[in-house]
């Protein structure tokens, strides 16, 4: 057993201890907690922890940091505050994260250059894209001054069809035909522009009828009598109807039973009108305002027959034929055949029947 320091000792180290250092030694540490009889095991015991204590107190600096000497056994352990982070905005689900937040703030965040998905995100970024090369057209400013250039071709475009168009439509053409009646009649040749409408080649072809006297010369004054509304004109196995005109079947390339109804040419040809020749047709200085339309001389075109289109057809091609006799004889071939056109149909994909819905066999 070991007899302590005294409180007369402590009380005289207590009165001198402004004069001496605040740093608190092992010594002194030693005394704060052995007071009276202690044993020696203890004391050995303590001492150690002391000498501990002063060596851990030196290491760290802590020299402002001393041991009371009030009697104190154990003294209290200072914590630092800890400084709270300022709370971003945040969304209404992200409240159950706010804790996690706050025991984390000391930890240094990853930059968002070493995650995975900003790696994909900054692949696609730099990825350059090439031209499409499967399609054919390349891509246009919009501005305002492109629109307005668009729109200006396209009124040339519209233009330069419309005077082509006129041109096709006033190309003369000459079709043969015969007048059909149970037997092929030769009729002649008829010249016609591209145009005109199927009733005024029936007008025409009255005309050529009753100046060969068809039939007699009877039929001749029936040729003169008949209205074209009382004849028909049968194209191959088609018959079509007044009111179309020849550039139709043309420009929409319509097909009968066998082909192209009209086989002539949907663009200019040499037999077509100059641009020339249209302005010396509307020459205001050789127009007369007296002159009567039916007195008014007819231009006829310098190029023959022989050199227009349709001259060498097969006249039995062109068929023009009285509508009662029709009437008379749709049941009997070859009148059970023909077929009135419609633009709804397409006649060269349709299977062909008689009357009685039997199928052909030429077909």
């Amino acid at each position: 057993m070991m007899f302590a320091s005294s409180w007369s000792d402590r009380a005289d180290d207590s009165g001198n201890a402004r004069f001496t250092s605040q740093a608190a030694t092992a010594e002194d540490l030693l005394k704060a907690q052995t007071v009276g009889l202690v044993n020696l095991n203890d004391y050995r015991k303590r001492r150690a922890e002391a000498l501990d204590r002063k060596e851990r107190g030196d290491s760290a600096g802590d020299s402002g940091a001393s041991t009371p000497l009030d009697g104190a056994s154990t003294p209290k352990a200072v914590f630092k505050k800890k400084r709270k982070v300022a709370a971003k905005g945040k969304l209404s689900f992200g409240a159950d994260d706010d804790e996690d937040t706050e025991n984390n703030f000391s930890k240094t965040p990853t930059p968002r250059e070493n995650t995975p998905g900003s790696e994909v995100e900054g692949k696609v970024a730099r990825k350059k894209l090439g031209a499409n090369s499967s399609i054919g057209l390349k891509p246009r400013v919009m501005t305002k001054t492109a629109l307005q250039r668009e729109a200006q071709h396209a009124e040339l475009a519209r233009q330069d069809f419309l005077v082509m168009r006129e041109a096709v439509k006033a190309t003369e053409v000459v079709i043969p035909f015969v007048f059909y009646d149970g037997t092929n009649v030769p009729g002649g040749r008829c010249r016609i522009k591209k145009g005109e409408q199927i009733w005024l080649f029936l007008d025409k072809a009255r005309k050529v009828g009753a100046e060969l006297g068809v039939g007699g010369d009877k039929s001749r004054r029936d040729w003169a009598r008949v209205s074209v509304d009382d004849l028909m004109l049968v194209r191959g196995e088609v018959i079509l109807p007044h009111h179309y005109d020849i550039y139709y079947f043309l420009f929409n390339r319509v097909t009968g039973f066998d082909g192209p109804i009209f086989d002539y040419s949907a663009q200019p040809t040499k037999a077509s009108p100059s641009a020339t020749d249209a302005d010396a047709e509307k020459d205001t200085a050789a127009y007369d305002p007296l002159a009567q339309p039916l007195k008014k001389k007819s231009k006829e075109s310098s190029i023959p027959d022989e050199e227009l289109e349709g001259f060498h057809e097969d006249p039995s091609t062109t068929k023009v034929v009285d509508r009662r006799w029709y009437e008379r004889n749709k049941h009997i071939f070859p009148a059970s055949t023909w077929t009135e056109y419609a633009p709804d149909k397409d006649l060269s994909s349709v299977q062909r029947k008689d009357a009685e819905g039997n199928a052909f066999f030429f077909t």
